[in-house]
């Protein structure tokens, strides 16, 4: 799909590894936004199931740009679209996920003319693996729009800004270095970086996207959330809070870990000192030492 002299250009990314069940359902629902200048961009990173063949066959019927390579993992394979990306707007999205049809020219719209908003989110709709949606008690569509600065970011001050509704400044993206290669939990580095830089993330308050939940979501794999997270907060040591926020981080890891990964959580308590004990340390201490009861 190409750009018109009036309206922006949106690069669109959708890396896939092994998502053969999801990959047709995330990628029509890019090819059916109600946007139509969008440059798609679909790169197989070195999958092992049917993927490529499904993926070939839709781009048979509408012939948007497919490159399948051996694996070099997501941020490598975004900062290699980031270079080739013709839109001024890129968005990075999820092989298992679904974007809501207004998603882009809601974006667009809002963007335009705001040179200080380096992304641009929204609210997400929680769905099962089968593409069930949850209860509505389970769901966070209204979120109310919020704008980030960095401390809003980094201190956890306002509702977070789901991964699957980022929409970047091209520009703003190639200023700040794209992604960096070693750290593997993109969002998180990615919008800390612009934010420091200056820029804004600004929130719509609506839903943008359906995100898939299943087993190999990233955040279920505690030890990689934890170690990728520790890695990104070190660049920012230098800020006055910054022990505060790595104790609280761990903190959460902590007790997240207690009833799920008790090797990792008493590498986690080994970190905190006492001083930074709370709450949360004490529940998942008690949730170590205390045996399950049985039902």
């Amino acid at each position: 799909m190409k750009g018109h002299s009036t309206a922006p250009l949106v690069t669109v990314v959708i890396s896939s590894y092994n998502h053969g069940p999801y990959i047709e359902d995330s990628i029509r629902s890019v090819l059916t936004q109600t946007y139509p200048f969008i440059e798609l961009l679909v790169i197989d990173d070195g999958s092992s199931d049917d993927s490529v063949t499904r993926i070939r066959a839709l781009q048979a019927e509408y012939g948007f740009d497919f490159r399948v390579q051996q694996n070099q993992g997501l941020t490598r394979t975004l900062n290699d679209a980031l270079a080739r990306a013709k839109g001024c707007y890129f968005a990075p999205f999820g092989s298992d996920d679904i974007m809501l049809p207004e998603r882009i020219a809601l974006q667009v719209e809002y963007m335009e003319g705001k040179p200080k908003v380096g992304i641009c989110a929204g609210n997400i709709e929680l769905m099962s693996a089968d593409g069930r949606s949850y209860p509505a008690s389970r769901q966070q569509l209204d979120v109310p729009f919020r704008r980030l600065d960095f401390d809003d970011l980094f201190l956890g001050r306002k509702p977070y800004t789901p991964a699957p509704t980022l929409l970047f400044r091209t520009e703003v993206l190639r200023e700040v270095g794209g992604f960096d290669p070693e750290i593997r939990l993109e969002d998180v580095y990615i919008k800390l970086r612009i934010t420091h830089a200056g820029y804004f993330i600004d929130a719509l308050g609506v839903p943008l996207a359906r995100y898939r939940k299943h087993e190999t979501n990233t955040y279920k794999n505690l030890g990689f959330m934890t170690s990728s997270v520790l890695k990104i907060y070190e660049a920012y040591s230098a800020h006055p809070l910054y022990e505060e926020v790595r104790s609280d981080f761990i903190n959460s890891m902590f007790l997240k870990s207690s009833n799920r990964d008790r090797s990792l959580a008493w590498k986690l308590l080994k970190q905190l000192p006492l001083r930074r004990w709370n709450g949360k340390t004490v529940r998942g201490i008690i949730r170590l030492v205390l045996p399950k009861r049985r039902r």
